[in-house]
């Protein structure tokens, strides 16, 4: 191939969601809407987890930092996709682009792991009550957080370096409403098998080694349960997993249904949909299934909100 045919890429079109005229102003409000519910939400878990006394446990230690990635990834995403329904040609320029991926990777890869640190929690409260102290320290919980950021810093670097130091044809149209990884690798003009390879095996690592702990932590604790013998035993030890079990469903689901699709029915339309979802919709939902289904939550907030109205009265 003649690289002397090559244009040097300065900046990207995101083809957006839609390109029916009608349906950005529908869109944009029901997409603010949706981030601003994410922004509000995730916020409020991450300074109720602060305030609160009864939220200092382990349990919730891992929920504000599942709030944080899920702000973490949203923001990656939202505002720029927002930005573009108001803008008459959606362009990002090559820096951006790069970056936007990289937080993208960073945050997305952390939720993975801080989901199943949240499962083993739950498997260590239910099936070593006298323990849970001891084994949940403080700097064991620090560490159970910091090695899935820096874990993830390193994917997230790995993936983005080898894709934005590849060269890129002159044609910069990405078939998506953020910069991903396949649809950007798609527009290379190198090599792609390296990259490609890449993405695959570390998705594959990440998906897979974080629902294998959170699989083995919830048998474990299935087999816990069906020996006990109360029943309001059973009952409080499925309730504290309600949320969590919840929450790794909705986002699970969405990812495995996006990446073992077979090659015939996969298309970038169906990713959109998608990745709409766990990039926009999951981390709107996440703070809304832990408030609406958690006590010690709805109480945080009941506080917080009188104490905000004596403030002002």
């Amino acid at each position: 191939m003649d690289t002397h045919n090559f244009t040097v890429v300065t900046e990207f079109i995101l083809m957006g969601i839609t390109d029916r005229p009608e349906l950005q102003a529908p869109l944009f409000g029901l997409f603010l809407i949706i981030y601003l519910i994410s922004l509000v939400g995730n916020l409020g878990i991450i300074i109720l987890t602060m305030v609160d006394s009864r939220l200092k446990t382990p349990m919730y230690f891992f929920l504000r930092h599942l709030a944080i990635t899920d702000l973490g990834y949203s923001t990656a995403i939202g505002p720029k996709m927002l930005a573009n329904f108001v803008v008459i040609q959606n362009t990002i320029s090559f820096n951006f682009c790069a970056t936007q991926l990289s937080f993208f990777l960073l945050f997305i890869a952390c939720e993975l792991f801080i989901l199943s640190v949240m499962s083993y929690d739950r498997y260590v409260a239910i099936c070593n009550p006298l323990l849970y102290n001891v084994i949940m320290s403080q700097t064991i919980c620090w560490v159970m957080v910091a090695v899935p950021y820096i874990y993830s810093v390193f994917v997230s670097l790995i993936v983005t370096i080898n894709v934005f130091s590849s060269s890129f044809c002159g044609y910069n149209v990405i078939h998506h409403f953020y910069c991903d990884g396949l649809p950007l690798i798609s527009l290379l003009c190198s090599n792609t098998d390296k990259a490609e390879m890449i993405i695959l095996v570390l998705s594959a690592i990440n998906l897979i080694s974080s629902l294998l702990v959170i699989l083995v932590s919830y048998l474990l604790i299935l087999r816990s349960v069906l020996k006990m013998n109360s029943a309001e035993g059973r009952k409080k030890a499925f309730s504290t997993c309600g949320s969590h079990l919840t929450v790794v469903t909705v986002f699970y689901g969405t990812l495995i249904f996006m990446y073992v699709q077979p090659k015939s029915s996969h298309s970038f339309n169906t990713d959109k949909i998608a990745s709409i979802f766990y990039t926009l919709v999951i981390p709107m939902l996440n703070p809304l299934i832990y408030s609406l289904r958690n006590k010690d939550v709805k109480h945080a907030l009941r506080k917080t909100g009188k104490t905000i109205c004596n403030y002002f009265s």
